[in-house]
Protein backbone atom coordinates (compact mmCIF):
# COMPACT_ATOMS: atom_id res chain seq x y z
CA UNK A 1 0.00 0.00 0.00
CA UNK A 2 1.82 3.28 -1.11
CA UNK A 3 -0.88 6.00 -1.21
CA UNK A 4 1.75 9.06 -1.50
CA UNK A 5 2.91 9.93 -5.06
CA UNK A 6 6.72 9.89 -3.93
CA UNK A 7 9.44 9.62 -1.17
CA UNK A 8 9.39 13.08 -0.03
CA UNK A 9 5.21 13.44 0.14
CA UNK A 10 5.64 10.62 2.30
CA UNK A 11 8.51 11.48 4.84
CA UNK A 12 6.50 15.67 4.88
CA UNK A 13 3.04 13.17 5.95
CA UNK A 14 5.07 10.99 8.65
CA UNK A 15 6.56 13.90 9.73
CA UNK A 16 3.30 15.65 10.98
CA UNK A 17 1.22 12.93 11.72
CA UNK A 18 3.96 9.93 13.37
CA UNK A 19 7.56 11.39 14.60
CA UNK A 20 9.05 14.21 13.04
CA UNK A 21 11.74 13.64 15.04
CA UNK A 22 12.38 10.58 13.23
CA UNK A 23 11.86 11.38 9.69
CA UNK A 24 14.16 14.60 10.05
CA UNK A 25 17.14 12.31 11.06
CA UNK A 26 16.41 9.64 8.76
CA UNK A 27 16.80 12.51 6.08
CA UNK A 28 19.91 14.12 7.70
CA UNK A 29 22.28 11.08 7.75
CA UNK A 30 20.34 9.82 4.09
CA UNK A 31 18.65 6.46 5.55
CA UNK A 32 15.63 7.10 3.33
CA UNK A 33 14.03 3.53 3.43
CA UNK A 34 10.33 3.13 3.06
CA UNK A 35 9.64 -0.63 3.37
CA UNK A 36 7.61 -2.27 0.67
CA UNK A 37 7.23 -5.37 -0.09
CA UNK A 38 8.96 -8.42 1.89
CA UNK A 39 9.16 -11.44 1.69
CA UNK A 40 12.02 -14.19 3.38
CA UNK A 41 15.28 -12.44 4.35
CA UNK A 42 14.86 -9.56 2.62
CA UNK A 43 12.19 -6.46 2.38
CA UNK A 44 12.38 -4.00 -0.79
CA UNK A 45 11.64 -0.15 -1.18
CA UNK A 46 8.62 1.00 -1.73
CA UNK A 47 9.42 3.62 -3.94
CA UNK A 48 12.64 1.99 -6.04
CA UNK A 49 14.54 -0.97 -6.80
CA UNK A 50 16.52 -1.37 -3.66
CA UNK A 51 16.35 -4.07 -1.25
CA UNK A 52 17.94 -5.41 1.63
CA UNK A 53 19.34 -8.27 3.57
CA UNK A 54 17.47 -7.85 6.90
CA UNK A 55 20.03 -8.82 9.58
CA UNK A 56 18.36 -6.89 12.41
CA UNK A 57 15.12 -8.31 12.29
CA UNK A 58 13.39 -6.32 14.54
CA UNK A 59 15.14 -7.81 17.08
CA UNK A 60 13.84 -11.35 16.71
CA UNK A 61 10.66 -10.03 15.10
CA UNK A 62 11.31 -11.63 12.11
CA UNK A 63 13.21 -14.56 13.32
CA UNK A 64 11.64 -16.95 10.43
CA UNK A 65 11.78 -14.56 7.81
CA UNK A 66 9.34 -11.81 6.41
CA UNK A 67 5.95 -13.65 5.51
CA UNK A 68 6.90 -17.03 6.35
CA UNK A 69 4.29 -19.19 4.64
CA UNK A 70 3.80 -21.47 7.44
CA UNK A 71 2.85 -19.08 9.60
CA UNK A 72 1.15 -16.92 7.15
CA UNK A 73 -1.27 -19.90 6.52
CA UNK A 74 -1.69 -20.42 9.79
CA UNK A 75 -2.82 -17.31 10.62
CA UNK A 76 -5.36 -17.48 7.11
CA UNK A 77 -6.62 -20.98 8.30
CA UNK A 78 -7.47 -19.35 12.08
CA UNK A 79 -9.20 -16.29 10.62
CA UNK A 80 -11.16 -18.40 8.12
CA UNK A 81 -13.15 -19.30 11.42
CA UNK A 82 -12.29 -17.16 14.70
CA UNK A 83 -11.26 -13.54 15.67
CA UNK A 84 -9.35 -12.15 18.42
CA UNK A 85 -11.40 -13.72 20.88
CA UNK A 86 -12.83 -13.12 24.16
CA UNK A 87 -9.89 -12.79 27.67
CA UNK A 88 -13.15 -13.42 29.85
CA UNK A 89 -13.60 -16.88 28.27
CA UNK A 90 -11.80 -20.28 27.75
CA UNK A 91 -9.95 -20.61 24.57
CA UNK A 92 -8.35 -23.64 22.44
CA UNK A 93 -6.25 -21.81 20.83
CA UNK A 94 -4.64 -20.07 24.57
CA UNK A 95 -5.20 -23.55 25.80
CA UNK A 96 -3.04 -25.29 23.09
CA UNK A 97 -0.12 -22.71 23.00
CA UNK A 98 0.17 -22.46 26.90
CA UNK A 99 0.07 -26.36 27.12
CA UNK A 100 3.11 -26.21 24.16
CA UNK A 101 5.11 -23.35 25.69
CA UNK A 102 5.05 -24.69 29.12
CA UNK A 103 6.66 -28.07 26.90
CA UNK A 104 9.83 -26.41 25.83
CA UNK A 105 10.73 -25.71 29.65
CA UNK A 106 10.48 -29.36 30.84
CA UNK A 107 7.09 -28.10 32.34
CA UNK A 108 9.10 -26.19 34.89
CA UNK A 109 7.48 -23.05 34.28
CA UNK A 110 3.89 -24.39 33.34
CA UNK A 111 1.70 -21.50 34.06
CA UNK A 112 1.48 -19.52 31.26
CA UNK A 113 -0.19 -15.42 30.72
CA UNK A 114 -0.59 -14.23 27.11
CA UNK A 115 0.32 -10.18 26.12
CA UNK A 116 0.59 -8.25 23.54
CA UNK A 117 3.92 -5.89 24.31
CA UNK A 118 7.19 -7.13 25.77
CA UNK A 119 6.66 -4.30 28.41
CA UNK A 120 3.06 -5.96 29.21
CA UNK A 121 4.90 -9.04 29.69
CA UNK A 122 7.80 -7.49 31.77
CA UNK A 123 5.28 -5.56 33.79
CA UNK A 124 3.22 -8.64 34.35
CA UNK A 125 6.37 -10.62 35.07
CA UNK A 126 7.62 -7.69 37.84
CA UNK A 127 3.59 -7.73 39.29
CA UNK A 128 4.17 -11.64 40.08
CA UNK A 129 7.10 -11.67 42.06
CA UNK A 130 5.82 -8.97 44.07
CA UNK A 131 2.63 -10.26 44.99
CA UNK A 132 4.79 -14.06 45.53
CA UNK A 133 7.57 -12.33 47.84
CA UNK A 134 5.42 -10.06 49.50
CA UNK A 135 8.28 -7.08 48.83
CA UNK A 136 8.97 -4.38 46.20
CA UNK A 137 12.53 -3.97 45.00
CA UNK A 138 13.49 -4.96 41.66
CA UNK A 139 17.38 -5.21 40.55
CA UNK A 140 18.02 -5.01 36.54
CA UNK A 141 21.33 -4.09 34.42
CA UNK A 142 23.02 -0.80 33.73
CA UNK A 143 22.20 -0.92 29.46
CA UNK A 144 19.82 -3.50 29.75
CA UNK A 145 16.08 -3.01 28.21
CA UNK A 146 12.68 -4.27 29.07
CA UNK A 147 10.21 -2.19 27.68
CA UNK A 148 8.64 1.23 27.72
CA UNK A 149 5.93 0.74 29.82
CA UNK A 150 5.22 1.53 33.74
CA UNK A 151 6.89 -1.35 35.73
CA UNK A 152 9.32 -2.16 32.59
CA UNK A 153 10.72 1.26 31.93
CA UNK A 154 11.40 1.81 35.63
CA UNK A 155 13.69 -1.17 35.29
CA UNK A 156 15.60 0.59 32.45
CA UNK A 157 18.20 3.17 32.34
CA UNK A 158 17.36 6.61 33.03
CA UNK A 159 17.27 8.53 29.47
CA UNK A 160 14.25 6.61 28.41
CA UNK A 161 12.49 7.23 31.83
CA UNK A 162 13.59 10.60 33.05
CA UNK A 163 11.21 12.83 30.74
CA UNK A 164 8.50 11.05 32.47
CA UNK A 165 9.29 11.94 36.16
CA UNK A 166 11.71 10.49 38.75
CA UNK A 167 12.04 6.93 39.14
CA UNK A 168 10.29 4.22 41.84
CA UNK A 169 13.01 4.12 44.43
CA UNK A 170 12.81 0.47 44.60
CA UNK A 171 14.18 0.11 41.38
CA UNK A 172 17.91 -0.21 41.24
CA UNK A 173 20.68 -1.33 38.42
CA UNK A 174 24.23 -3.03 38.81
CA UNK A 175 26.66 -3.78 36.60
CA UNK A 176 25.77 -6.98 34.43
CA UNK A 177 28.02 -10.12 34.17
CA UNK A 178 29.05 -8.54 37.92
CA UNK A 179 27.98 -11.18 40.70
CA UNK A 180 29.50 -9.12 43.15
CA UNK A 181 27.93 -6.01 42.52
CA UNK A 182 24.84 -8.03 42.61
CA UNK A 183 25.32 -9.59 45.70
CA UNK A 184 25.33 -6.06 47.23
CA UNK A 185 22.43 -5.04 45.82
CA UNK A 186 19.78 -7.79 46.37
CA UNK A 187 18.57 -8.42 49.93
CA UNK A 188 15.25 -8.91 52.09
CA UNK A 189 13.47 -6.06 50.14
CA UNK A 190 14.31 -7.59 46.75
CA UNK A 191 11.53 -9.40 44.85
CA UNK A 192 13.12 -9.60 41.90
CA UNK A 193 15.94 -9.99 39.87
CA UNK A 194 15.08 -9.07 36.08
CA UNK A 195 18.18 -9.58 33.05
CA UNK A 196 18.31 -10.13 29.93
CA UNK A 197 20.31 -13.42 29.21
CA UNK A 198 22.32 -11.31 26.47
CA UNK A 199 21.61 -7.84 26.50
CA UNK A 200 20.79 -6.75 23.05
CA UNK A 201 20.62 -3.27 23.56
CA UNK A 202 24.02 -3.53 25.66
CA UNK A 203 25.67 -4.88 22.33
CA UNK A 204 25.52 -8.38 22.99
CA UNK A 205 28.10 -9.22 25.80
CA UNK A 206 28.12 -12.80 26.39
CA UNK A 207 28.47 -13.36 29.94
CA UNK A 208 30.96 -15.59 32.24
CA UNK A 209 30.35 -19.06 31.96
CA UNK A 210 29.11 -18.91 35.83
CA UNK A 211 27.17 -15.93 35.70
CA UNK A 212 23.35 -17.02 35.63
CA UNK A 213 24.02 -19.42 38.42
CA UNK A 214 25.82 -17.38 40.35
CA UNK A 215 22.17 -14.73 39.85
CA UNK A 216 20.17 -17.73 40.74
CA UNK A 217 22.34 -18.51 43.63
CA UNK A 218 22.20 -14.92 45.35
CA UNK A 219 18.29 -14.90 44.60
CA UNK A 220 17.58 -18.38 46.38
CA UNK A 221 19.73 -16.88 49.45
CA UNK A 222 17.37 -13.93 49.92
CA UNK A 223 14.02 -15.96 48.81
CA UNK A 224 13.64 -13.08 45.58
CA UNK A 225 12.15 -14.32 42.46
CA UNK A 226 14.39 -14.11 39.16
CA UNK A 227 13.41 -12.98 36.09
CA UNK A 228 14.65 -13.49 32.37
CA UNK A 229 13.60 -11.19 29.79
CA UNK A 230 14.28 -13.68 26.95
CA UNK A 231 12.59 -11.60 24.02
CA UNK A 232 15.37 -11.07 21.58
CA UNK A 233 17.27 -14.53 23.07
CA UNK A 234 14.83 -17.18 22.80
CA UNK A 235 12.70 -19.24 20.16
CA UNK A 236 16.05 -20.79 19.17
CA UNK A 237 18.28 -17.99 18.64
CA UNK A 238 20.97 -19.06 20.45
CA UNK A 239 20.43 -22.73 19.28
CA UNK A 240 18.46 -23.75 22.49
CA UNK A 241 14.70 -22.97 22.39
CA UNK A 242 16.25 -20.66 25.35
CA UNK A 243 19.30 -19.08 26.37
CA UNK A 244 18.95 -20.39 29.96
CA UNK A 245 19.01 -23.96 28.75
CA UNK A 246 22.79 -23.77 27.69
CA UNK A 247 23.79 -23.48 31.31
CA UNK A 248 20.81 -25.04 33.05
CA UNK A 249 19.60 -22.15 35.59
CA UNK A 250 15.92 -22.33 35.33
CA UNK A 251 14.37 -18.93 35.93
CA UNK A 252 11.14 -18.25 37.89
CA UNK A 253 9.66 -16.25 35.48
CA UNK A 254 10.70 -16.58 31.25
CA UNK A 255 9.20 -13.45 29.28
CA UNK A 256 9.02 -14.15 25.80
CA UNK A 257 7.58 -12.26 22.35
CA UNK A 258 8.40 -10.49 19.42
CA UNK A 259 9.76 -13.63 17.35
CA UNK A 260 6.43 -15.41 18.93
CA UNK A 261 4.78 -13.71 16.72
CA UNK A 262 6.13 -15.06 13.57
CA UNK A 263 6.13 -11.65 12.22
CA UNK A 264 2.42 -11.67 11.61
CA UNK A 265 0.13 -10.97 14.77
CA UNK A 266 1.71 -9.43 17.76
CA UNK A 267 1.61 -11.79 20.88
CA UNK A 268 3.57 -12.07 24.27
CA UNK A 269 3.53 -14.64 27.21
CA UNK A 270 5.22 -14.49 31.00
CA UNK A 271 5.71 -17.95 31.38
CA UNK A 272 6.15 -18.94 35.07
CA UNK A 273 6.37 -21.26 38.07
CA UNK A 274 3.38 -23.09 39.26
CA UNK A 275 3.78 -21.63 42.50
CA UNK A 276 4.18 -18.18 40.84
CA UNK A 277 1.09 -18.90 38.67
CA UNK A 278 -0.84 -19.28 41.52
CA UNK A 279 -1.67 -16.22 42.26
CA UNK A 280 -4.41 -16.54 39.57
CA UNK A 281 -6.14 -19.33 41.56
CA UNK A 282 -7.81 -16.91 44.45
CA UNK A 283 -8.00 -14.13 41.83
CA UNK A 284 -8.35 -14.91 38.11
CA UNK A 285 -9.12 -11.26 37.20
CA UNK A 286 -6.02 -9.91 39.14
CA UNK A 287 -4.35 -9.01 35.54
CA UNK A 288 -6.26 -9.16 32.01
CA UNK A 289 -5.42 -8.04 28.51
CA UNK A 290 -7.88 -7.54 26.34
CA UNK A 291 -5.98 -8.38 23.29
CA UNK A 292 -3.35 -10.85 25.28
CA UNK A 293 -3.51 -14.32 23.38
CA UNK A 294 -5.91 -13.33 20.40
CA UNK A 295 -6.68 -16.23 18.77
CA UNK A 296 -4.72 -15.56 15.67
CA UNK A 297 -1.67 -14.43 17.29
CA UNK A 298 -1.65 -17.81 18.94
CA UNK A 299 -2.38 -19.81 15.82
CA UNK A 300 0.78 -18.32 14.69
CA UNK A 301 3.23 -18.94 17.90
CA UNK A 302 1.90 -22.23 17.42
CA UNK A 303 3.38 -22.23 13.76
CA UNK A 304 6.13 -20.34 15.28
CA UNK A 305 6.63 -23.26 17.75
CA UNK A 306 6.32 -26.14 15.26
CA UNK A 307 9.13 -24.77 12.73
CA UNK A 308 11.94 -23.99 15.62
CA UNK A 309 11.14 -27.48 17.31
CA UNK A 310 11.35 -29.38 14.14
CA UNK A 311 14.44 -32.11 13.77
CA UNK A 312 17.20 -30.21 13.10
CA UNK A 313 15.99 -26.98 12.98
CA UNK A 314 18.62 -25.78 16.44
CA UNK A 315 21.49 -27.99 14.96
CA UNK A 316 20.68 -25.31 11.53
CA UNK A 317 20.44 -21.84 13.40
CA UNK A 318 24.29 -23.33 15.20
CA UNK A 319 25.22 -23.84 11.89
CA UNK A 320 24.74 -21.16 10.52
CA UNK A 321 26.03 -19.18 13.41
CA UNK A 322 29.02 -21.17 12.21
CA UNK A 323 29.65 -19.91 9.25
CA UNK A 324 29.87 -16.41 10.21
CA UNK A 325 31.98 -16.86 12.53
CA UNK A 326 34.06 -18.08 10.18
CA UNK A 327 33.16 -16.39 7.62
CA UNK A 328 34.07 -12.78 9.72
CA UNK A 329 37.35 -14.89 10.50
CA UNK A 330 40.16 -12.15 10.53
CA UNK A 331 37.75 -8.93 9.94
CA UNK A 332 38.15 -5.30 11.69
CA UNK A 333 35.64 -6.12 14.41
CA UNK A 334 35.35 -8.77 17.13
CA UNK A 335 32.36 -11.46 16.88
CA UNK A 336 30.55 -11.91 20.05
CA UNK A 337 27.95 -15.05 19.29
CA UNK A 338 25.89 -17.49 20.84
CA UNK A 339 24.00 -19.25 18.36
CA UNK A 340 22.61 -16.70 15.68
CA UNK A 341 22.56 -13.93 18.23
CA UNK A 342 25.49 -12.20 17.26
CA UNK A 343 27.09 -8.53 17.83
CA UNK A 344 29.81 -6.93 15.65
CA UNK A 345 32.01 -5.19 17.87
CA UNK A 346 34.15 -2.57 16.70
CA UNK A 347 37.35 -0.76 18.95
CA UNK A 348 35.47 2.95 17.57
CA UNK A 349 32.82 4.13 20.21
CA UNK A 350 30.57 4.89 17.03
CA UNK A 351 32.09 1.68 14.85
CA UNK A 352 28.69 0.13 15.37
CA UNK A 353 26.71 3.44 14.37
CA UNK A 354 29.17 4.08 11.55
CA UNK A 355 29.47 0.16 10.29
CA UNK A 356 24.74 0.80 10.07
CA UNK A 357 25.36 3.03 7.50
CA UNK A 358 27.85 1.95 5.38
CA UNK A 359 25.69 -1.11 5.05
CA UNK A 360 22.96 0.45 4.72
CA UNK A 361 24.00 2.01 1.09
CA UNK A 362 24.96 -1.72 -0.06
CA UNK A 363 22.18 -3.97 0.88
CA UNK A 364 22.27 -5.07 4.80
CA UNK A 365 19.99 -3.21 7.38
CA UNK A 366 21.63 -3.95 10.73
CA UNK A 367 21.37 -1.36 13.58
CA UNK A 368 23.78 -0.51 16.12
CA UNK A 369 23.23 -0.92 19.95
CA UNK A 370 22.11 1.86 21.22
CA UNK A 371 23.69 1.59 24.76
CA UNK A 372 27.01 0.54 23.22
CA UNK A 373 27.44 2.27 20.29
CA UNK A 374 30.69 0.20 19.33
CA UNK A 375 28.62 -2.81 18.68
CA UNK A 376 26.46 -3.65 15.46
CA UNK A 377 23.33 -5.82 16.30
CA UNK A 378 23.49 -9.00 13.96
CA UNK A 379 20.39 -10.59 13.70
CA UNK A 380 19.88 -12.12 10.46
CA UNK A 381 16.70 -14.53 9.93
CA UNK A 382 17.53 -18.34 11.15
CA UNK A 383 16.09 -19.30 7.90
CA UNK A 384 18.76 -18.43 5.41
CA UNK A 385 19.85 -20.47 2.57
CA UNK A 386 23.40 -20.75 2.96
CA UNK A 387 23.75 -18.48 -0.39
CA UNK A 388 22.12 -15.88 1.22
CA UNK A 389 24.42 -16.41 4.50
CA UNK A 390 27.52 -15.97 2.11
CA UNK A 391 26.37 -13.21 0.39
CA UNK A 392 25.63 -11.49 3.48
CA UNK A 393 29.29 -12.44 4.50
CA UNK A 394 30.73 -11.29 1.37
CA UNK A 395 29.06 -8.04 2.02
CA UNK A 396 30.09 -6.66 5.26
CA UNK A 397 34.01 -8.15 4.52
CA UNK A 398 33.94 -6.14 1.26
CA UNK A 399 32.18 -2.84 3.19
CA UNK A 400 33.74 -2.97 6.72
CA UNK A 401 36.74 -4.42 5.89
Amino acid sequence: MNEYPDRAALFEAFAAHVNAGKATFFESVGFDAVIGERGGAVFHDAFDDRQWFNCHSNGGVFNLGHRNPEVLGAVRDALDRVDIGNHHLVSGYRTALAERLSATTGDLLSGVVFGVSGGEAIDLAIKVARASTGRSGVVSAIGGYHGHTGLALAAGDPEYRDPFGPNPPEFSQVPFDDLEALAAAVDGTTAAVLLEPIPATLGMPIPSPDYLAGVRAICDRHGACLILDEVQTGLGRTGRMWSWQHVGVVPDVLVTGKGLSGGIYPITATVMTRELHSLFDTDPFVHISTYGGAEPGCAAALAVLDIVEAPGFLDRVEALGQRFEAGFDGAPFSLRRRGMFMGLAFTEPDGGMVATKALFDEGVFALYANNDQRVLQFLPPMILSDDDADEIITIVRRVLG
